[in-house]
């Protein structure tokens, strides 16, 4: 290297760590009186000779009593090197390689040092590959911390300039990290005895005045062992000193210890607990922690001043809120309540303190997380209690909702009322699998609800079950109250394990049992004809009472034996669409045989449109319900006839139809032989 001595240039031949950086662009300039006189007054590193710099920096050599020194000017910064202090403050260790930046340390050979960038604290060189290979004894490992880092930031996966440390001897080792730009608190430690360092810049025509990274390095056995993660399911961080992650193997379950258990701990450490459920499409867990031993040292103040096991059961992690912990535990007792977690996560934060103490042993186990409220089944299936005794209204939902629940799955719900007590549900959202859509009268029923599907029964206290419908895709149930004398409602949530949706949410509630007429209807076996009539016809029904949940009317038919009902509706205006989302806020059932599910009704009849309904039997059943988000609709009127199907007739039979019904039907104006036949209506006066 060139070098200005006196105003004669001179040849100065520096150590081998210092004769090239890159294509760092040096200018040298005549050691003039000027700067003579500067360096006198100024002293050297004491301010920037800003006539002295040139592109990048410029070096200059003066003498003094112990010999030359050199004077690197770098933008604002000025630094004074002898050749022996150059050799120190950047030779890390043993050179070793190819290029000037490239060592060997050995923790027998240097315990502790510094680990500077090439030209630091000035802009560091372009086109650099620099190594730093750290090996330490069996047992011992290393422990390396940034307290200056500064690079020209690229990215976030720093495609430019970088350090990239890896958690082994050599570059085929596992990554621990490839850092750039500006890094605060950056400490690494190695898991074994071994680290390797690089640090490369990018050759570019683009200037840059970052400093590059300055810190210390330790080799010590010192720093916590890891046999107390390695042995127990856990997996360690790597780059910490003892943070873990514990993952779940499906509904697995172990133990989490504080370090060098069941050995007293070692002070002023902090340990980090991950503990991880499954979080998948077709899986969701939760976490379950159950101490069986704490004894960490309450501080001088009784409290939890000195060390302290924080627990996060919210995922708090994921937003760096560290600061809102669900618990924190200290002292010689372990926590009798077990603590589950919101969610798939739940992170331990350990830190000892300046007091040992023997720290703790947990149980952690997996739970699958159906995230539906009630009283879920001890042995872990989805199975979901909802008793009067407990809580008088509620929500429920599907699995995971509004997400999508798993296939392959059955999950029930249990509403228990207690004696003169009705349970209602109300659907407020609804879609469920089926492949099978009739687009015309909904979906409904096993026929086309054979995929996934949601069934719903009346439970006896017996132990008999009856059947109010399957339900399926957007058609959402009408509003449900369980019968008179059953003592609640079943539900059962079915998936098959191909594609899923995204389910159900609904309402409960429990009230006193209304008549087995309910707000209104009748029982009617007296007569051979009749009419019915939704509450307030013609006008618009109207929503329950603000005390309610639902209204309804119950509305028996019995006619004599052998015969049946005929029933025509002539007028029709529910809200709600059969085809659609259903019957969510008000239905009409219709049982044309007693002992199947019922037909759900809503929506609007066209006038030119024919609905007619004739009985299996010689009873019929009609249950009009409004649930409390009901606005309102014109409702419906209905006549129904009693009729005998067959050849012989004592009395009037239609001649389409051949419906023999009561004389006194003829020419009534009323369609009692059906839609398609009028024939009752002919030849009247």
């Amino acid at each position: 290297m060139d070098v200005y001595h006196r105003g004669i240039l001179k040849v100065v031949v520096l150590p081998r760590a210092q004769q090239h950086f890159g294509d760092a662009d040096w200018t040298f300039q005549q050691d003039s009186a000027s700067a003579h006189k500067a360096k006198a007054t100024q002293g050297c590193c004491r301010t920037h000779f800003s006539d002295l710099v040139g592109v990048r920096a410029a070096l200059l050599a003066r003498s003094q009593s112990d010999g030359l020194q050199y004077v690197l000017y770098f933008g604002d910064q000025v630094v004074c090197y002898t050749p022996q202090t150059w050799r120190t403050e950047y030779e890390v260790g043993t050179p070793a390689g190819v290029g000037p930046c490239n060592f060997l340390v050995k923790g027998a050979v240097k315990h502790t040092g510094n680990i500077v960038s090439p030209t630091y604290p000035g802009a560091y060189p372009k086109n650099l590959s620099c190594s730093y290979q750290f090996l330490g004894a069996p047992g011992e490992r290393i422990r390396l911390e940034f307290r200056d880092f500064d690079l020209f930031y690229g990215g976030q996966h720093c495609p430019f300039d970088f350090v990239r440390i890896y958690d082994g001897p050599d570059n085929s080792s596992a990554i621990i990290g490839t850092y750039c730009g500006q890094q605060r608190n950056l400490v690494i430690y190695s898991s074994e005895s071994t680290l390797y360092v690089t640090f490369v810049t990018l050759r570019r025509t683009a200037n840059t005045q970052n400093r590059g990274f300055r810190g210390i390095f330790e080799f010590s056995n010192s720093f916590t062992k890891l046999d107390f993660i390695s042995k127990n399911d856990g997996e360690h961080i790597r780059g910490t000193e003892c943070d873990q992650r514990i993952f779940s193997k499906k509904e697995s379950d172990g133990f989490v210890y504080s370090p060098n258990y069941p050995f007293p701990y070692m002070p002023k450490l902090v340990c980090r607990y991950f503990i991880y459920g499954m979080q998948n499409a077709q899986y969701l867990e939760r976490v379950r922690l159950n101490f069986t031993m704490l004894d960490i040292p309450k501080g001088s103040k009784g409290d939890c001043s000195d060390g302290y096991l924080k627990i996060y059961l919210k995922g708090q992690e994921t937003m760096d809120a560290y600061d809102k912990f669900d618990q924190e535990l200290c002292g010689d007792e372990a926590d009798p309540n077990i603590m589950v977690s919101d969610g798939p996560r739940l992170l331990m934060v350990f830190s000892s303190g300046e007091i040992m103490g023997r720290g703790f042993k947990a149980n952690y186990t997996f739970e699958t997380e159906y995230r539906i409220p009630g009283t879920a089944a001890p042995d872990g299936t989805c199975s979901f209690t909802y008793r009067s005794t407990s809580k008088k209204k509620g929500d429920f939902n599907s699995p995971r909702y509004p997400t999508n629940y798993p296939s392959s799955t059955n999950c029930t719900y249990h509403f228990l009322a207690t004696d003169n007590e009705q349970v209602t549900l109300v659907f407020d959202n609804f879609k469920i699998r089926a492949d099978n859509i009739n687009s015309s009268v909904g979906s409904y029923g096993a026929e086309i609800c054979q995929e996934d599907w949601l069934e719903i029964y009346n439970v006896y206290r017996d132990g008999s079950e009856i059947i109010i419908g399957r339900y399926c895709h957007m058609s959402a149930p009408g509003p449900i109250e369980s019968n008179r004398g059953a003592i609640g409602l079943k539900a059962i949530l079915h998936s098959d394990d191909a594609q899923v949706a995204s389910g159900f949410k609904a309402r409960y509630s429990f009230e006193l049992a209304k008549s087995i007429f309910g707000d209104c209807g009748a029982n009617v076996s007296s007569s051979d004809s009749g009419q019915i009539l939704s509450p307030n016809f013609p006008k618009n029904y109207d929503a329950p009472k603000l005390t309610q949940s639902s209204k309804s009317c119950n509305w028996y038919i019995t006619v004599r034996p052998q015969y049946r009902v005929l029933i025509i509706f002539d007028k029709f205006a529910i809200e709600g669409e059969p085809s659609g989302r259903g019957c969510p806020a008000a239905v009409l059932r219709l049982w044309t045989d007693i002992a199947a599910p019922g037909k759900e009704l809503c929506g609007e009849k066209a006038t030119t449109d024919k609905w007619e309904y004739i009985s299996a039997t010689n009873q019929m059943r009609l249950s009009f319900i409004t649930a409390d988000k009901a606005v309102g609709y014109a409702g419906f009127r209905a006549y129904w006839t009693e009729v005998l199907a067959g050849p012989s007739c004592d009395e009037f039979q239609c001649e389409l139809s051949l419906f023999c019904i009561p004389f006194h039907l003829k020419c009534n104006n009323i369609p009692n032989c059906g839609t398609d036949d009028d024939s009752d209506e002919k030849n009247c006066k």
